[in-house]
This record gives C-alpha cells, sequence and structure tokens, in this order.
C-alpha cells in the first residue's frame, strides 16, 4: 500500500490538536453548545483522545485530539497519530500552533499510522486523512513514509512467499522505480566469484543463496548500505527451539531496512552515490549444511572457526562487507537482526549502533532525537577482540561464555572493514505491541535518522 497525504483541493475538517493546559481557553473562544459537547463526551485534551463536533443537520463542524502534557508526550511519540486512529471518516486539516519541525513529525506519525498489512487478509483502512500543513516538506515526508511500508512489507510476509528469490524481486522493483541498476550472483556463481560464506549459509536451502547489488547516482560521495538477508533462519544444524523460531521470518529485517532507506534517499534524490549489498540467504538443515567445528575462508581471506551454525548473519554480511569495503566508499553502513543480546541491553525500541567516527556519531544523535527515531551507541570495545580469537582460525563466529554477544559480534564484522568510517546497526525490526504509528509486527529502525546524517555529512 501507498503512504499519501490526502488532496489539498477537497473540502476539508478543521482538526484542533488541543494540550490538557490549552483547554479551557480554547473553548473560551466556542459556543455555550461547544462547551457542553466537550464535557459531555468527557474531553480532556489527554493524550490520543479524539473527539468529532457535529453541525446541527449531522455533519462534522470540527473536531479535537488531545495532546496530552509534557510528561505524558515524553513517555512516547507520534502523538497525533493516536488520535488520528480514533477520527471518523472524512479529510482534515491541521490547526495548530506547533514548531515546523514537529508539525513534520506529527504528519509522518499520521501517515504512517495509516499502515495496513493487507497481503493475506482484508484490513480496515484509517478512516481519516490529512491534507499536508502548510511549511512542511510533503515530499519528503511522504518519502519516509512510503519507505517505511516498504520495510514493514518485507518483514511481515512469511517466509513462504518472502524467499532470497523474492527478496531479489523486491530490490529489482525498487531499482526499476528509480532508475537503479541491480546485478544479482545465485548458487554456485558465489563461489566462482569469491563469496564463499555467503554459499556456505545458504547452500543447504531449496532456494539458492544471492547476493544483490544494486547501484544509483554517478555523482556525490558514496555510500554502501549492507543489509543481512536471512530470509529464513533455522539456526542450521545448531536448530534453534521452536519457540525461538516463531520470529525468524523477520531474519531479513536488516535488508529490509536498508531497501526502505535506500527509497528514501532515491526518492528525495540526495546527491550520493548509492550502493546497496544484500546476502539473501535461507539458514536451513539438509545433508549439505555447513557443520559446527567447519573452518571457513572468507572473501578477504580470514579463516572463521563455526562453533555455532545459528550465529550465520555475521558469516553472510562478512563477505557483503568485505566487497562494499574494496571500493573505498566514503560511508559503509550495515544493519541486521543480528543478536539477541542487543535486545537484552535496549529492548525492542532502540537500535543500538557501534562507531568510532564522531562526526558521524555527532549528527546521527541529533537526527534521532529530531526524527522520533531513538538509537544508542554501543562500544567497539577492543579489549574483547580476543573472544572472538580461537587459535585454531583468524576468527571465532560465536565465543563462548555468554558475554558481550552484541559487542563482539559487531567487532567481528569490523575485521572486513578498513574505510575509517563504518556504522554497523544491530536492530530488532519487530514491533512487539501495538503504540501510535506502528503496529504490531514489521518496523523499521535507524532509518530517518540515517536519511538525515546522511544528508548532513554527505550532501554538503
Amino acid at each position: 500500500m501507498s503512504a499519501h497525504f490526502a488532496d489539498p483541493t477537497h473540502t476539508s475538517i478543521p482538526l484542533y490538536l488541543i494540550a490538557q493546559d490549552q483547554l479551557s481557553d480554547w473553548l473560551k473562544t466556542q459556543s455555550g453548545p461547544v462547551a457542553a459537547w466537550v464535557d459531555i463526551n468527557g474531553f480532556t485534551g489527554g493524550l490520543g483522545q479524539a473527539l468529532a463536533m457535529p453541525n446541527p443537520d449531522g455533519t462534522l463542524q470540527c473536531a479535537l485530539a488531545g495532546y496530552g502534557t509534557p510528561s505524558t508526550r515524553e513517555r512516547g511519540r507520534f502523538h497525533l497519530a493516536g488520535a488520528a486512529t480514533n477520527l471518523p471518516t472524512g479529510v482534515y486539516h491541521l490547526e495548530s500552533s506547533l514548531a515546523p519541525a514537529e508539525l513534520a513529525i506529527e504528519s509522518l506519525g499520521w501517515l504512517l499510522a495509516s499502515y495496513r498489512f493487507d497481503r493475506y487478509a482484508r484490513a480496515t483502512p484509517m478512516k481519516a486523512q490529512l491534507v499536508a500543513p502548510a511549511g512542511i516538506d510533503a515530499a519528503r515526508i511522504t518519502a519516509q513514509a512510503q519507505g517505511e511500508f516498504l520495510t514493514r512489507d518485507l518483514i511481515n510476509t512469511p517466509a513462504s512467499d518472502m524467499g532470497p528469490p523474492d527478496l531479489e524481486t523486491a530490490a529489482r522493483d525498487l531499482a526499476k522505480q528509480h532508475g537503479a541498476n541491480i546485478d544479482v550472483l545465485v548458487g554456485d556463481d558465489l563461489l566462482t566469484n569469491n563469496f564463499p560464506l555467503i554459499h556456505a549459509v545458504g547452500r543447504a536451502a531449496d532456494r539458492a543463496p544471492r547476493l544483490i547489488d544494486l547501484k544509483w547516482g554517478t555523482e556525490g560521495k558514496k555510500i554502501t548500505l549492507v543489509g543481512k538477508g536471512v530470509c529464513f533462519d533455522t539456526g542450521g544444524l545448531n536448530l534453534k527451539p521452536g519457540a525461538s523460531m516463531g520470529l525468524m521470518k523477520k531474519d531479513m529485517g536488516g535488508a529490509a531496512a536498508v531497501l526502505g532507506l535506500a527509497h528514501m534517499i532515491m526518492a528525495i534524490g540526495l546527491n550520493l552515490q548509492l550502493r546497496v549489498l544484500i546476502p539473501a540467504v535461507e539458514n536451513s538443515v539438509s545433508g549439505n549444511a555447513f557443520r559446527p567445528q567447519d573452518i571457513l575462508t572468507s572473501r578477504k581471506g580470514q579463516t572463521i572457526e563455526i562453533n555455532n551454525t545459528d550465529a550465520e548473519g555475521r558469516l553472510v554480511l562478512a563477505d557483503a562487507l568485505a566487497l562494499a569495503d574494496e571500493d573505498q566508499p566514503d560511508q559503509i553502513i550495515s544493519m541486521a537482526t543480528l543478536t539477541g543480546a542487543a535486545r537484552v541491553a535496549v529492548g525492542p525500541d532502540l537500535a543500538p549502533y557501534f562507531s568510532n567516527d564522531s562526526a558521524f556519531v555527532t549528527s546521527l544523535e541529533t537526527a534521532a532525537c529530531q526524527q522520533s527515531d531513538p538509537v544508542w551507541r554501543m562500544p567497539f570495545h577492543a579489549p574483547y577482540e580476543p573472544m572472538i580469537e580461537p587459535g585454531i582460525a583468524d576468527l571465532d563466529n560465536a565465543p563462548s561464555g555468554g558475554f558481550a554477544g552484541s559487542i563482539t559480534a559487531a567487532l567481528f564484522l569490523r575485521r572486513f572493514v578498513t574505510a575509517s568510517s563504518y556504522a554497523h546497526f544491530d536492530i530488532y525490526g519487530w514491533q512487539p505491541t501495538p503504540a501510535p504509528a506502528r503496529p504490531k509486527g514489521g518496523v523499521g529502525q535507524a532509518t530517518r535518522a540515517l536519511l538525515s546524517t546522511l544528508e548532513t555529512l554527505l550532501c554538503k
């Protein structure tokens, strides 16, 4: 489905965004019947409240949306979205005193709240539509919402319909939409072209592994996005228990996120040379599956002892990162649903990331606040490097002991990158409970913050 604002030529209904401490002043400017209607319906301006105000003939005169208090707003984000889903059918224009930056975020939240995943069952669309408020960049906000919808759709689709070939199709569709170039290596061609880890992880599946390589733009600085595309993760021969396998359709969430971000970059036309690399595989079980204690050799030449076949994401990313590094772009970013340790550390709502580039960190942290797209910096802690060195090989894909799992995974990936500006995001990619603008299911993380960061740092 697409994200869009309402046609501004349509007759629209005023929607007043009212905080709790503003309600009494607003009511003083209204007639007695309006005040009585507000009172009898218990509207207080509480966060997420919505109230339609009828005319005597039953048509809508206006509507109210509660904006709560500073203390209630700081406990969440996309505050208007909560009320928008409770409004009756109609096209609305917003009446508020919000600053332009706040207005942009609330408008984005409205669009995000309209998302429905309706591929397999009918879904009731959101009844209320919003005319883009004056003073916002409606095209940019629409591109952000469309990129997020793409990410959500890809994650929400089960592995039966989102295997490596289907992920390739999604990337090809995106390339066609924006006039990008795309090349894909499939199956044994991965070995011929020296991507042994991607091949090893994916060779046990009926649907062949592949490396998707999308390129767009001929001017500006170079940015390469690398997304983990494990379309389903059984754990391999170190088979996951059933409870841990339940959400593994989302293990391609990193690939979904970078494709969503790529759409944003291309749709708004950032002056960049964009490359997107996605190793797309299924980690399956069969007679030719890679095994614990195997030692594999990466594209870069490092040997890797396999101590757990369920730590496969870092393996496929390693080959893709090595390829990205050969081009020496100005910025490399990897995104992956990589470790449970990250979720234990910060929960599902924050996107943990690793970077030693101070300019990148400063810009990202600022953008994350501005875009209501929270991130949390984690350390490339060098004293933990020995934990990923098994002695029998250059690297260990699954250090024993259980400590610092997200950090050791990030350190592992960094071994395949020499570029000075590298950032890794260990995202969750899933909204476990519904929240304003974020229904339960697949979700993008850090992509809007990254869009602003890339524009600030690389498009000067």
